[in-house]
């Protein structure tokens, strides 16, 4: 069962995203800034949280889950640290997928060559 709602909400992700791409005339990459913009948005007024524990992975690994990682994080840094946890925080919450996602790039660049296009 648990699958299955991951599939449902993380899809239901994909589908936004794919019909603002058809629809709108948004970039690519614009979209992906909504996607973690929303993410902070839900997450700070605390809707995402309920959703990724209910879906789990199918709402933490869109961008949206990134977004409300970032929330989670500054929430806790600023109760811990207090106005210096409003910078801390999204870089403490984020730096293992960030370091990961630097490492991996890092190891396909030494087997991949750029094409000029």
């Amino acid at each position: 069962m648990e699958i299955l709602k991951a599939f449902i909400v993380g899809g239901l992700i994909c589908v936004i995203g794919q019909i603002l791409i058809d629809k709108t005339s948004l970039t690519p990459a614009k979209i992906l800034v909504l996607f973690v913009v929303m993410g902070v948005v839900l997450g700070a007024v605390g809707i995402y949280e309920p959703l990724s524990k209910w879906a789990g992975s199918g709402a933490n690994v869109p961008l949206t889950g990134f977004g409300n990682l970032l929330v989670q994080g500054t929430k806790k840094a600023l109760r811990e640290d207090g106005l210096l946890g409003a910078i801390t925080g999204p870089l403490t919450s984020g730096a293992a997928g960030i370091t990961g996602a630097f490492f991996a790039g890092l190891i396909v660049s030494l087997f991949a060559r750029s094409k000029a296009k």
